[in-house]
């Protein structure tokens, strides 16, 4: 389980760093960064530190819960229009992503995450 919430973040990290930073290094691409107050902004917003919250397992519930919420509007927004089947509208991606982040949102970060350092600090107290 950890190996899937650490891949998982850092994968999603990377859905987002280009949407805010223009590129990721070493890609050779030099696209803009998006403006924070648009929608592409905020998403990327969300997945980058969406991302990072999910690799180190803090606050993974309701973080999962809020990327998966993104994933579905994403879905929805930019797939669905084009055709109900995912793998033909390209929405494949996007509905993996809202359904994993469902099932950390049900099931926590595991035990290597800092949710369960914390869980374990305030029982010792």
């Amino acid at each position: 389980m950890t190996l899937l919430r650490v891949v998982t973040g850092f994968l999603f990290f990377q859905h987002g760093a280009p949407k805010l930073f223009g590129s990721l290094p070493g890609s050779g691409e030099a696209e803009p960064a998006a403006e924070l107050l648009t929608l592409i902004g905020f998403s990327g917003v969300l997945e980058v530190a969406g991302g990072i919250l999910i690799m180190l397992g803090l606050f993974t519930r309701p973080v999962a819960f809020v990327l998966a919420g993104e994933m579905a509007v994403a879905y929805f927004m930019a797939h669905a229009p084009r055709g109900f089947w995912p793998g033909a509208n390209g929405g494949e991606l996007a509905a993996l992503y809202a359904f994993v982040f469902l099932f950390f949102a049900a099931s926590g970060a595991g035990r290597c995450s800092l949710d369960e350092r914390r869980s374990v600090r305030s029982v010792d107290g």
